[in-house]
């Protein structure tokens, strides 16, 4: 018999008391009803709580015996959290999903077929693309999350609409091999940024993003994101995508502007030096007499345009070894990966030899 996949779900929690006993309720019933599809295990990361989430956390884990609790002493944000999940995961396929259950159960057997069908190493849930779509959500913070996808989507050039979204499902062999530094929200677009590095297949399906929980009497509660810290840290964490665009953009706006305006300082001294008149008719004495009655005239001229050519130069320069530092950076990265991924191998072929 074809052996069925197992599939590891990790949830981040930092002072979820108030709903953490009703959502892993709901999951842990939902995945019951798939044991036919699925092997399944449910990692709770307690990120240091300050209120009464790890306890409840403990009595989730031994009510439930696929329910498994990892601790951490403080809060270590949530890039260490799935970072933590990810390493104790035992699943083939890692599901991340928000505590909130802002994105409903049925994803998780979506997004895990698809992974299955398309032997994808990323299956992002997006509320973004066609066919998705967002409920309850206040306008601002949607607005703002709206803003840094696109932004995202332009750095990126690629197809991809939703960049800061958590929930996703992994191949764990590729997750588990990824070397990843940050610690915070902007582990979400660093994952995929070092996904299309290795050009893995990343595919999205359509979500459905629905905070009308969280809007509901009794339900609201304050999120641990605070949104304009991750409206800006998304701005930058779009910057690593493509750094080298917008020096190369800004330089050449900056270009354009100075070739403007010294083009037009040549095209009056031009037009003066016929008015001109001196003995004898040298060129180089009537062009730089020109070029004085201009500068005279329009001062400012010169300035801004000597200024603007040389900003626009050194942005420009900046630009392309912006580039060519992503290339390194590339290289390495491969390469990085490659001994990372055979050091793993190679301590799971010592732990079968020793078992």
């Amino acid at each position: 018999m074809k052996k069925k996949p197992f599939v590891s779900l990790i949830l981040p929690a930092y002072n979820e008391e108030s709903i953490i006993v009703e959502s892993i309720g709901v999951i842990v019933e939902y995945m019951k009803s798939k044991e036919e599809k699925y092997s399944w295990e449910i990692l709770i990361i307690n990120d240091g709580s300050k209120d009464n989430t790890g306890n409840l956390a403990d009595s989730l884990a031994v009510k439930y015996q696929n329910v498994k609790v990892i601790h951490h002493p403080v809060n270590l944000n949530l890039g260490r959290a799935l970072q933590t999940g990810f390493k104790n995961a035992h699943g083939d396929i890692i599901v991340v999903l928000d505590m909130d259950l802002s994105y409903s159960v049925d994803h998780i057997e979506r997004m895990v077929d698809k992974q299955i069908m398309t032997d994808a190493e990323i299956v992002i849930a997006s509320p973004y693309m066609k066919g998705g779509k967002i409920t309850g959500v206040p306008f601002v913070r949607a607005l703002l999350s709206r803003t840094v996808n696109r932004f995202m989507r332009f750095a990126a050039q690629e197809k991809y609409y939703t960049f800061t979204g958590m929930a996703r499902a992994y191949k764990a062999e590729f997750i588990k091999n990824l070397n990843l530094k940050t610690k915070d929200y902007e582990i979400s677009p660093e994952i995929l940024y070092k996904a299309m590095i290795l050009r893995a297949r990343i595919i999205e399906i359509p979500a459905h993003l629905d905070w009308s929980f969280q809007n509901s009497a009794g339900n609201k509660r304050t999120s641990g994101m605070r949104v304009l810290r991750t409206f800006f840290s998304g701005l930058m964490a779009g910057f690593i995508f493509r750094p080298y665009i917008f020096f190369l953009g800004i330089g050449a706006i900056l270009m354009v502007l100075a070739l403007y305006i010294i083009g037009w300082i040549f095209i009056n001294t031009f037009q003066i030096m016929p008015t001109i008149h001196i003995d004898p008719q040298v060129f180089d004495d009537r062009f730089s007499m020109a070029i004085g009655a201009v500068f005279k005239a329009r001062p400012h001229a010169f300035f801004v345009g000597g200024i603007t050519l040389m900003l626009s130069i050194q942005i420009l320069s900046l630009g392309f070894l912006s580039l060519q530092s992503k290339r390194y950076f590339e290289e390495l990265f491969h390469l990085n990966t490659s001994i990372l991924k055979g050091n793993n191998k190679l301590v799971e072929n010592e732990d079968d030899n020793k078992k």
